[in-house]
């Protein structure tokens, strides 16, 4: 889950490591509106949910495997402030 501001509370998928303090990650931005890009690691959030992909794959990639695992619905959720506090 992405808390940079404009996305905040959005479910993102992390495609790949750059180095200790930053991450590439995608929505894909057709599914949900979080868009491709790098981001500093405290910027996001983990969650348990997990999609199985190859490091840099493509955002088309990411769509199908998400919704081959049936997880569609799970990225496109939006997590509020709220739900953020109490869980943390």
């Amino acid at each position: 889950m992405t808390n940079s501001i404009g996305e905040a509370g959005r479910k993102c998928v992390i495609v790949d490591v750059i180095d200790k303090n930053f991450v590439l990650i995608t929505g894909p931005k057709k599914l949900n509106g979080v868009r491709r890009r790098r981001t500093n690691v405290k910027h996001v959030e983990p969650t348990s949910e997990t999609i199985d992909i190859k490091k840099g794959a493509a955002d088309e990639d990411v769509a199908k495997v998400a919704e081959k695992t049936k997880k569609t619905s799970y990225l496109k959720e939006i997590v509020t402030v709220k739900e953020i506090s109490v869980a943390a």
